[in-house]
């Protein structure tokens, strides 16, 4: 640009040796008028260039955003199918728990079943109208509590004639069940005791346990079927204030109960045949 302003310049000192002055001021004014449409034209260019650099950097931008939303889109589809799949795996595995569930609720049902038939056969037997024997169930579990006067005399683990025969009718029921067990509970007073070579309530609490299993024995009743257990005191059931709460306490229980290695094997068969089933 400098080259030709320098060119216009020596043609005009030329020119103006050579022309009039009217002709000169033309020249000088069309000059002028060139130069302006050369400074427009800059101007525009300029403008043009800039535009141009923007574009392509908006257009390089762009590019970059397709870019990134196309990679945004594959891993998107892969969380998708990552998603669907971890979806359909926690469906799996929650038709299996119920189904589970199922299973060890049907097996806790067969077991309560049973209860409740040996429950209602031991009231029948044993006689649920007498106030010194109680037939109840706890947490599934059978309980006979029998009062210490329909079965021993005051301080002795010697059963008496009476017991004997409450004592037939829940052997009956015990032998009719051959896969339950038998544990008799002793229980006594708060009072402390010791009697020969008895040394306190626990010693009478075991020793009362001990015969009154010898008598079920003698009743035929399997002795793999028995236990033998002492609560001395300890499992009250009312405050041992008073003489007739002493004699509440003052019992024998005998918890009928479904070997547990039984039961489980009950459970682990139905958990089995889900297996098969899967």
């Amino acid at each position: 640009m400098k080259k030709l302003l320098l060119l216009s310049l020596s043609s005009l000192l030329v020119l103006s040796s050579c022309v009039s002055k009217k002709e000169f001021t033309a020249l000088q004014e069309k000059q002028k008028e060139t130069q302006d449409l050369l400074n427009s034209a800059t101007v525009k260019l300029n403008s043009c260039l800039e535009d141009r650099a923007s574009s392509t950097a908006r257009a390089q931008a762009l590019e970059e955003q397709v870019a990134d939303l196309r990679k945004y889109n594959e891993n998107l589809q892969v969380l998708s199918a990552k998603g669907a799949s971890n979806i359909e795996k926690t469906l799996e595995s929650l038709k299996e728990k119920d189904l589970k569930i199922t299973r060890l609720s049907d097996a806790l049902t067969k077991k309560d079943s049973v209860t409740l038939a040996l429950v209602t056969s031991l009231k029948r037997e044993v006689g649920i109208n007498d106030p010194d024997i109680e037939v109840n169930v706890e947490k599934g579990v059978v309980f006979i509590s029998i009062a210490d006067k329909l079965l021993f005399q005051s301080g002795s683990y010697n059963v008496t004639a009476q017991a004997k025969s409450v004592l037939a009718k829940v052997a009956k029921v015990v032998n009719s069940k051959p896969d339950f067990e038998c544990m008799v509970e002793g229980h006594t007073d708060s009072r402390s005791y010791q009697k020969g070579v008895l040394l306190d309530n626990w010693d009478l609490s075991v020793k009362r346990s001990t015969s009154i299993i010898r008598v079920l024995e003698s009743l035929d009743v399997n002795p793999s079927q028995l236990i033998a257990a002492g609560r001395s005191s300890y499992v009250p059931l009312v405050d041992n204030d008073t003489a007739e709460n002493r004699s509440k306490n003052r019992r024998t229980r005998i918890v009928v109960l479904p070997k547990i290695d039984q039961f489980y094997d009950m459970i682990e068969k139905e958990m089995k045949t889900l297996s098969a089933g899967n």
